[in-house]
């Protein structure tokens, strides 16, 4: 199938627009590829001392004793004991240590990187850094791959902020050959809906905190990532379509054991592209334009998470490409929704997987014309070639083709036969300013709403007003000033509940805010991600209560009739939150991070 026109003319707007920064990117990375500081070779023996003073038995081949010119991987992970999805990575090192001997090669920690769970700091202080996160985590991987004496690197990170910071940083080494190890998503617990219907049943008072936090455990109950297709796993799918990962393996439950081959997989293959073997793919290369279209066409054919509106033109910006907003519009246009996850729907990706998974949605999309199949990728040749699924046999994997056929159309459907038309995330533009909307959730008649305005600066004041009752009719919610320079651009998904039982009341119902929702985020309209921000003068500052508003799905707009030329705007937010809870430490942060189109956070490339 030839490639869909749209898909090319987006891509060709990237080439063109990046012109410039990409070559900069890439000829710095030439750069480094050619520097004697990343040949462990030319390491000075204190240096190279030092690099395998505590190696054990790996010491000689590291520091050349043994007359060896085996590779060395770095290993960076995110391990923790906090995110369930994590906590399989403590057995990692040993295990890719091992795998790694016993193929010619030695391998290192590297360095860890902060992992916080937005499911423990959702509408609590913590939540502030969240975003912050990344960048700090895209930091941490470069200061650990800067000891130049490495030839490739291993990836462990699974959850939300942590796989772009981890991208990010490992694009600012550019010439080292690069793969994501996953960890895969917990076995499915409480059903989503029934998840779902509990909280909202606590939120009207109809069952006590202990009901409440039963169904919480029983939906969370276990290592592996949380089973709903929110940012997480959103980054698992991206991380396949761009060509990080080793095909099929994304979504395998962690204590399975083709979960532990496709680990071993992973470092053998690290091994054969790394910069001592001859078949290097510095993730540079293996990273473009091609990926990131790639990227955002999964996104929408999946219904993934608004949060990539963010981190996927972060990320593109490491590797020197500008993303923009239009780009994901005009891609959303064209994109059919091939699956129904909660909360689009009710399934998890467990079913998913099982239903036909990656390898399914691969190549419906791939056979539409809607991806670059010639696109560079760590396995194969290239992503044409990710149209197959592991399986385990006696001496280790085995692939074979990709289921495709659906084996449940309520969950995975033809690109000729879609749950929509398109990806259902929107581009919204008015008076209000830019913002990004998912309606692939959202009932149809939803997708208009005017309402009058309702003004909060916190989480807490909404929660308040729908404890008084004062939110009981028809209402756009606007919280402000919680873009990234003003709170760090938290997540408001504690609202979720709220804002739906207004909505299943009969109300009119939106949210509109310059902060985020979380990848979790569904059935009520919200025109989330608002720049310019109300901090930096954005007109978002400028509404007051009873502003009639319109959030139109249908034709992209965001818009108000009030006079906001005549009014000033509040921006004082900046001095909110700036002590307690570690937020004083990011003061410089929000002081310096770009708007949300550009990724709300620093410029670190």
């Amino acid at each position: 199938m030839s490639l869909h026109e749209t898909v090319k003319q987006v891509t060709d707007a990237i080439i063109e627009r990046s012109h410039e920064t990409r070559a900069a990117y890439l000829q710095a990375t030439a750069e480094m590829a050619r520097s004697s500081d990343q040949n462990r070779s030319q390491v000075s023996c204190s240096n190279l001392a030092h690099a395998g003073a505590a190696a054990g038995q790996d010491q000689d081949d590291i520091t050349g004793l043994s007359n060896s010119d085996k590779p060395n991987i770095a290993i960076v992970t995110a391990y923790n004991d906090m995110l369930s999805a994590h906590q399989p990575f403590e057995t990692y090192p040993q295990m890719i240590r091992a795998a790694a001997r016993q193929n010619g090669a030695t391998a290192q920690v590297a360095g860890g990187v902060p992992a916080m769970c937005d499911g423990v700091t959702q509408g609590r202080p913590g939540m502030e850094l969240s975003l912050a996160s990344r960048d700090v985590i895209a930091m941490s991987t470069a200061i650990a791959l800067s000891h130049g004496v490495y030839d490739g690197a291993l990836c462990l990170g699974v959850c939300d902020k942590i796989i772009p910071g981890l991208v990010m940083g490992a694009l600012s080494f550019g010439h080292l050959p690069v793969i994501f190890v996953p960890a895969g998503p917990m076995p499915s617990g409480l059903p989503n809906d029934e998840k779902a219907a509990i909280r909202k049943a606590f939120a009207k008072g109809e069952v006590g905190r202990d009901a409440l936090l039963k169904a919480e455990m029983s939906a969370y109950h276990g290592a592996g990532t949380c089973t709903f297709y929110g940012t997480a796993n959103s980054n698992q799918m991206l991380m396949e379509i761009m060509g990080l990962h080793l095909p099929g393996g994304t979504f395998v439950n962690p204590h399975e054991d083709l979960r532990h081959a496709l680990t071993i997989e992973a470092t053998k293959q690290a091994i054969s592209i790394s910069r001592k073997s001859n078949d290097v793919r510095p993730i540079a290369e293996v990273i473009d334009e091609k990926s990131f279209v790639n990227a955002i066409i999964g996104l929408h054919a999946t219904g993934g998470s608004t949060n990539h509106a963010l981190h996927l033109p972060a990320m593109a910006a490491a590797a020197g490409i500008i993303l923009n907003w239009d780009d994901f519009d005009r891609l959303s246009e064209v994109t059919p929704l091939l699956a129904r996850l909660y909360p689009n729907g009710s399934a998890d990706v467990n079913h998913f997987n099982a239903a036909g998974g990656m390898g399914f949605v691969i190549n419906q999309l791939l056979q539409a014309g809607l991806l670059h199949g010639d696109a560079k990728t760590i396995w194969g040749n290239q992503l044409s070639d990710y149209v197959t699924e592991p399986m385990l046999a006696d001496n280790g994997l085995d692939w074979r083709p990709a289921q495709t056929k659906s084996l449940d159309t309520d969950i995975l459907r033809y690109c000729d036969d879609p749950h929509a038309a398109n990806g259902g995330l929107k581009m919204l533009s008015g008076n209000l300013g830019r913002a990004v909307m998912k309606i692939s959730a959202v009932a149809k008649e939803r997708h208009v709403i005017t309402a009058p305005a309702m003004i909060f600066e916190t989480e807490a004041e909404v929660k308040a007003a729908f404890e008084d009752g004062n939110l009981n009719r028809d209402v756009v919610v606007v919280v402000r000033g919680q873009g990234p320079a003003a709170t760090g651009m938290p997540e408001l998904h504690s609202l979720t509940p709220l804002l739906s039982i207004l909505q299943d009341n009969g109300h009119k119902v939106a949210l509109l805010t310059d902060g985020r929702m979380s990848g979790a985020s569904g059935k009520v309209p919200s025109a989330i991600h608002v720049t310019p921000e109300a901090a930096l003068g954005g007109p978002i500052g400028q509404l007051r209560d009873g502003d009639m508003v319109t959030i139109n799905a249908i034709t992209g707009e965001m818009t108000t009739d009030a006079p906001l030329g005549q009014r000033d705007a509040i921006t004082n937010y900046k001095s909110m939150n700036a002590a307690g809870f570690g937020r004083g430490l990011f003061q410089d942060y929000r002081a310096n991070v770009g708007s949300a189109e550009k990724g709300g956070g620093l410029k670190l490339c």
